[in-house]
């Protein structure tokens, strides 16, 4: 049966974005390679070590990585205003240390709601768990204070720490499974600081230059294409919405060799791109008659020259020609894809193409697809019902990953799905030519 998520669950979707909650894990069917630590999908008994010091490894860093990103902020910036698209610091930081415990510890086949393995926090379901608990009520729940919440994150690390050597190795995935959620909301964390002009963390910032700086176009042979894991992908941790494999007919296509460009995207806006309804689809002119925009949220006419400035976290910079442009939404990508005489790619054209090594599967921003985010024929939702088939159809598809992304997510066929008005993630989009 097909659970479908309540308003808690679809108001933390708004919230914190794309986040593997728990996404259909294939027991003994995990990612190679998933973490920074190599070893953390290796599979096979005699594998089973190295995993788990993989794992342990893997833990560590990830909660380390989490303290860093609000530990720099006043406790005036933790109390932030009540919008769809965030979430309280206290609250995500507590959930992040509730999602560890539950998955890793208490959370069995026979008792998924873990009724017989209660946390090791008073009411911790009821404070932290993000499936029934409401997103407006985040800001008035009965939390611990900074300190407890951070002895929290301590105590569930401890214990699965203590625990891993001698977990199932069915629960491993679970394990692997909680370090990507952790750095998923990791990401989600940059994201809200970056929406609030909050400043970032210490050595936090999108880099200048793309790792493909070179424009032009490379063309990508069509043909019949398999989508989904492949055999050569190795043991890799699978994601409900990626798991069915699956041929799709693809046309030879020409696709951009790097992501749009801050300078290339300005073009179109001092050419009056936002007052021309021509480049705008029937929702994107909804969304920009809603929106009232005349240039990305994100830019500014800049204060002493000609030109535009762009904002990254709480700084304000001259836009910088040859960067990467991030904080777009898909109606302002599809837009000056019409301007400029071109599309968005179709999702299986991106994955293809990221295949066949055509282009960079991670890079400084995500990346907006034409394709509406929807099941792969097969589909079965995974343990954690609402983590892909609520979203199925008015979201749309995001290939690769940005510069907040840990390393230990993208892949080629790994998909992230928002709704097409968001600009708050790190993300931008590269073009395909138009067929003749």
């Amino acid at each position: 049966m097909l659970h479908h998520a309540g308003a808690a669950s679809r108001d933390q979707r708004a919230a914190v974005r794309q986040l593997p909650l728990l996404a259909g894990a294939r027991y003994g069917v995990t990612r190679r390679n998933v973490g920074d630590a190599a070893g953390i999908g290796a599979t096979g008994a005699t594998a089973t070590a190295e995993r788990r010091a993989a794992l342990a490894d893997a833990l560590r860093d990830a909660r380390e990585y989490t303290l860093r990103l609000y530990a720099h902020l006043e406790p005036a910036q933790r109390d932030v205003p009540r919008l769809a698209i965030v979430n309280p610091p206290l609250w995500e930081l507590g959930h992040v240390g509730w999602f560890q415990e539950f998955w890793c510890r208490r959370w069995r086949r026979d008792d998924p709601v873990a009724t017989g393995a209660p946390s090791c926090l008073a009411d911790a379901d009821a404070l932290f768990d993000s499936r029934h608990v409401a997103h407006e009520a985040r800001w008035t729940l009965p939390l611990p204070d900074w300190a407890g919440v951070h002895a929290y994150l301590a105590a569930t690390l401890a214990d699965t720490l203590a625990r891993l050597p001698a977990l199932p190795g069915a629960v491993l995935d679970l394990v692997e499974m909680a370090v990507l959620h952790e750095g998923m909301h990791g990401e989600a964390m940059l994201m809200t600081l970056h929406t609030l002009s909050l400043p970032a963390p210490p050595g936090f910032a999108p880099p200048a230059e793309d790792a493909c700086p070179e424009a032009g176009d490379v063309v990508v042979d069509g043909g019949d294409v398999r989508l989904g894991p492949r055999a050569d992908d190795g043991a890799r941790f699978l994601f409900d919405n990626e798991r069915e494999p699956h041929t799709v007919a693809l046309r030879p296509f020409a696709i951009a060799r790097r992501p749009v460009t801050c300078g290339e995207f300005a073009a179109f806006v001092d050419d009056g791109g936002y007052r021309e309804p021509r480049w705008w689809s029937e929702a994107g002119r909804d969304w920009l008659a809603a929106a009232g925009r005349a240039h990305p949220a994100d830019w500014r006419a800049a204060q002493e020259t000609a030109g535009w400035e762009v904002r990254a976290f709480e700084r304000w910079t001259p836009l910088a020609a040859a960067a990467p442009l991030l904080h777009v939404n898909a109606h302002e990508a599809e837009a000056w894809c019409r301007w400029a005489g071109r599309r968005l790619p179709a999702e299986a054209e991106w994955e293809h193409a990221a295949r066949c090594g055509a282009i960079p599967f991670r890079g400084v921003a995500w990346e907006w697809t034409a394709t509406p985010f929807l099941p792969y024929p097969g589909f079965v939702p995974g343990a954690y019902a609402e983590y892909s088939a609520p979203w199925f159809g008015d979201h749309r598809s995001m290939r690769g990953g940005s510069w907040a992304t840990r390393r230990r997510l993208p892949h080629p066929r790994f998909r992230n799905f928002y709704r097409p008005q968001r600009h708050d993630p790190f993300v931008g989009f590269r073009s395909c030519a138009l067929a003749d």
